[in-house]
């Protein structure tokens, strides 16, 4: 497990935390009728449950050099081309 993969690994629980999150806030008819302790802790439970399932099972996107090539030019690196 590279950096790459924590990267991916991590830009992956970000996006769950936030989708459980939102599905969570969207159960409730009013935003004072939101359990937000009840939206926390789902959240960060999936965000844990990303992690160790990218870590089971591995990401597709590690071996992907499109995505590896976008993840390089995110962090700086003008080593690549930009012909995207």
């Amino acid at each position: 497990m590279n950096k790459d993969f924590w990267i991916c690994a991590l830009i992956r629980a970000i996006r769950t935390i936030c989708q459980t999150a939102i599905a969570m806030i969207g159960t409730a008819v009013f935003l004072s009728d939101v359990n937000w302790v009840g939206v926390a802790s789902a959240s960060v439970l999936s965000g844990i449950l990303s992690i160790m399932t990218s870590i089971a099972t591995g990401l597709p996107e590690v071996d992907n050099e499109t995505t590896l090539r976008l993840l390089s030019e995110y962090e700086g690196d003008e080593d690549e081309p930009d012909d995207i």
